[in-house]
């Protein structure tokens, strides 16, 4: 959907859009009502909007004009059929009749009206699309204005919120399509097409898209249509490429959005989306990379591990990550002191996914980084190693079909193999899974090869271990033997 949204932006390339951007291209019932909604406070703390001194969260949006009697709405001509000169105006009555807002939840209701409304937005797009004229300040201030009017609006209480079960995996929830979204999808395309077409002027289109413009727009990636997610982030993504200036505004929002999920309510449909948007700035972040940058990964990525719901993000959280490593090779012991920080206790499938975000951050490692985390990198994956679920185990093992990461483990073996040799005589000792004793044999048929007296140290010292523990074990049950006769003979 995303990379069909952008083939349809086909239009000439300005000097602020482009090759200046900064940053790399991209690569890869929530409808109103009849009723005037302005200064309207939500009560639900998931749902997107400013927070206010009350700690309510409130979204104010400007007054929808009221809808006429049913059969007052006429169809306007098309665009052709007008002089050149009338088209301004023409143009003006469109946005005016696309600024009255319908109750999509009775299909039945006002069907002439809406399909005008249809026809009419289609109308709109096609003439900014095509460039046929350019269009007046005023005229682009009425579009963004009737653009607000219809995207900006209060989303209903989320499905966990309607039913009070906070334990529903987000995954398995149905996606919520909007019943509006005919009307909406038009609206959407009509931005787009503005802010990518070459005739737009930057310096105008900044008084109207301005910074509420955009906060209101991050807010809306809190929609559980996915439809409309993937709009505002082809829209979100190109007004950061064209308005430079709206850039650190853009990034210090997203930073915000991320903190709230994090800390307060690990609720939010759209952390994939803008994941994805800061997969493209990120790739194009300048070296040596900013101070600011550095910190967003630090309080805003590594954190971002720490939610339940990572699974319905974690592709798009871990580009990020080794885009970030990849960038500057220093940062890799940051990283993975970061994922060990958050590292999985008790739920197995983020373990999968931990440990295969791990080999791609490994794979971008230089040796001295390495070497930095190799110690407490190496325990995590010892524990792995010898977990019962065969998928962590497995994982883990996968680990040494990466040639780097081979190289990486041979240059430290003396430091890594002691710390890894029990878990592997374990599993082939006692795990339970065929395909994990087979891959255990081969990473310690592996070791042996590297290094034969290595090998044979840490088989002796592995042996005096269990001699002990053995020992240990003996002198134990004795003394519970001499306890239990000494109690029976008081007794």
């Amino acid at each position: 959907m995303f990379n069909k949204i952008i083939r349809r932006g086909h239009r000439k390339v300005s000097k602020s859009d482009g090759a200046d951007y900064g940053y790399a291209p991209p690569g890869g019932g929530r409808s109103s009502g009849s009723v005037s909604t302005s200064n309207v406070v939500v009560n639900h703390a998931s749902r997107g909007g400013a927070l206010s001194n009350s700690g309510q969260l409130t979204t104010t949006m400007p007054a929808a004009a009221p809808l006429p009697p049913s059969g007052t709405i006429e169809s306007l001509p098309l665009f052709r059929d007008v002089p050149v000169t009338e088209r301004q105006n023409l143009f003006l009555k469109k946005l005016q009749i696309c600024c009255f807002q319908f109750d999509f939840s009775d299909t039945l209701k006002m069907v002439r009206e809406k399909e005008i409304k249809r026809q009419t937005l289609a109308e709109l797009v096609d003439y900014v699309q095509s460039g046929s004229g350019k269009i007046t300040e005023s005229n682009q201030e009425e579009m963004v204005r009737m653009i607000s009017l219809n995207i900006f609006r209060c989303l209903p209480p989320a499905s966990h919120e309607n039913t009070g079960s906070e334990n529903v995996d987000p995954e398995e929830e149905e996606p919520y399509l909007d019943p509006a979204w005919p009307h909406l999808q038009l609206v959407y395309e009509l931005l787009l097409r503005y802010v990518v077409s070459s005739d737009t002027d930057t310096k105008v289109a900044k008084r109207y898209i301005d910074h509420s413009f955009v906060l209101k727009l991050l807010d809306l990636f809190d929609s559980e249509d996915p439809r409309e997610r993937e709009y505002l982030k082809t829209i979100l993504h190109r007004i950061y490429g064209k308005f430079m200036v709206h850039r650190p505004f853009i990034r210090k929002a997203i930073n915000n959005i991320f903190y709230r999920f994090i800390y307060e309510t690990e609720r939010h449909s759209g952390i994939g989306e803008l994941l994805e948007i800061l997969g493209s700035i990120i790739n194009g972040f300048a070296l040596p990379m900013k101070e600011e940058h550095k910190l967003f990964l630090v309080r805003a990525l590594i954190p971002l591990h720490k939610p339940k719901p990572i699974a319905l993000y974690h592709q798009q959280l871990s580009y990020c990550i080794v885009q970030f490593v990849e960038k500057d090779y220093k940062l890799a012991d940051t990283v993975i002191r970061g994922l060990l920080k958050y590292w999985p206790v008790t739920n197995c499938q983020k373990e999968v996914l931990f440990l295969g975000e791990l080999e791609e951050v490994l794979e971008a490692t230089q040796a001295a980084e390495f070497q930095r985390c190799m110690v407490p990198l190496f325990r995590q994956v010892a524990r792995c190693l010898s977990s019962s679920h065969f998928q962590v185990a497995e994982r883990a093992l996968f680990l040494w079909n990466n040639e780097h990461i081979v190289s990486l483990i041979a240059q430290n073996r003396n430091v890594i193999l002691p710390i890894i040799f029990e878990a592997l005589e374990k599993n082939i000792q006692s795990h339970w899974n065929q395909a994990v004793h087979g891959l255990t044999v081969n990473v310690r048929k592996m070791f042996l090869e590297m290094d034969v007296e290595l090998f044979e140290e840490c088989q002796r010292q592995y042996a005096e271990k269990e001699a002990r523990a053995k020992e240990l074990e003996e002198q134990r049950q004795l003394t519970w033997q001499r306890l239990a006769a000494a109690a029976a003979q008081g007794g």
